[in-house]
C-alpha cells in the first residue's frame, strides 16, 4: 500500500465503553483507546443544612434509600409480627414521594439499597442470624411470616420488597445487602464509583441502624454524606435517633430535610 493510501484511510469512530448508566467511560475502537473522556461540569446545588451549609453537584450525587420494605414498614410484615409499632418506619414515605420525582427530574440517580438475603442464607454467619433469633425460635431470617407466607427479608419475597407506595421505577438502581451497612459485601461502592458520584443523600429506616452505618461507611470511604432527616425513621426509642443526629453532624456529615433541597431545586 502507497504513503497515500495509508493517510487517506479512515479510522472507524470510537465506540463508548462503559455501563449505560456510567459517566465514567472509555471509547475505542480497532486502533485506539480513549481513555481522556471529558467530565460532565458541575452543577451547583446550595442545599441549607446543618452543621453548615452544602453546596452539591447535582451531576456527582445521588439519593441512596435504604431499608424501606414491607418488612419494616408495612402491616404484616417483620416488625408487626414481632409487636413492635411499625408506623413510624412510614414517616418518610410521604415526603419521598415529593422528594424522589424532583431530584430524578433533576438528573440525580435513585438508589435502593435493601435487604436481600439468599434463601440458603449461605452468606450468613451465626452472628447474624442470632442478631434477629436471638433466643434461636421464632420468625427470624428466611423464615416465612404468618399469614403472607412471605421469608423474611429473603430477595425477591413480599416481606423484602420496597413498600407499593414507594415502588422504584425502571430507571432506578437497586442493590442488595447482607449486613446492617449497605457497603459491606455489596456491589455499590462500584456503582458508585463507576456513576463517578461523590456525594450521597442518605434516607430510610432505621436512622440509627442500616441508615447510620451505610452513612458512616460513605464517610470512611470518602464520599460526603448528607442525611435528609424528615425523609428517615426509627422504631427506636427517640434518643436514639437524637444520638445519630448529633454524630452525623459532628463526626459523619450534614443533616438537611426534604423541603431544604426541594427549595434549592426549585
Amino acid at each position: 500500500m502507497s504513503d497515500i493510501d495509508q493517510t487517506s484511510r479512515v479510522e472507524p469512530p470510537l465506540q463508548q465503553l462503559g455501563a449505560p448508566k456510567a459517566r465514567h467511560l472509555w471509547a475505542a475502537n480497532a486502533g485506539h483507546v480513549d481513555m481522556a473522556r471529558p467530565p460532565l461540569a458541575p452543577r451547583p446545588l446550595p442545599v441549607a443544612a446543618a452543621p453548615q451549609n452544602v453546596t452539591i453537584d447535582l451531576n456527582r450525587s445521588a439519593m441512596v434509600v435504604i431499608d424501606m420494605q414491607n418488612d419494616f414498614c408495612a402491616r404484616g410484615g417483620w416488625v408487626d409480627h414481632l409487636g413492635v409499632d411499625y408506623t413510624p418506619d412510614r414517616r418518610p414515605i410521604a415526603p419521598l414521594q415529593q422528594l424522589l420525582p424532583a431530584l430524578r427530574q433533576a438528573g440525580m440517580p435513585v438508589i435502593w439499597v435493601n435487604w436481600g438475603n439468599r434463601p440458603d442464607l449461605a452468606n450468613m454467619p451465626p452472628n447474624q442470624i442470632h442478631l434477629y433469633k436471638p433466643a434461636g425460635t421464632g420468625i427470624g431470617l428466611g423464615d416465612p411470616l404468618p399469614g403472607s407466607g412471605a421469608n423474611v427479608l429473603q430477595k425477591d419475597s413480599w416481606a423484602a420488597a420496597v413498600v407499593d407506595e414507594l415502588a422504584p421505577l425502571p430507571q432506578d438502581i437497586r442493590v442488595d445487602k447482607y449486613r446492617i451497612s449497605g457497603f459491606w459485601d455489596t456491589p455499590l461502592d462500584s456503582i458508585l464509583r463507576n456513576l463517578d458520584i461523590r456525594t450521597l443523600l442518605f434516607a430510610g429506616v432505621n436512622t440509627d441502624q442500616c441508615v447510620l452505618h451505610s452513612l458512616t461507611d460513605a464517610n470512611f470511604l470518602g464520599y460526603g454524606c448528607v442525611l435528609v432527616e424528615d425523609c428517615c425513621a426509627t422504631t427506636s426509642p427517640d434518643f436514639c435517633t437524637e444520638a445519630t443526629i448529633w454524630n452525623v453532624k459532628k463526626c459523619f456529615g450534614f443533616v438537611t430535610g426534604s423541603q431544604e433541597i426541594l427549595r434549592a431545586l426549585a
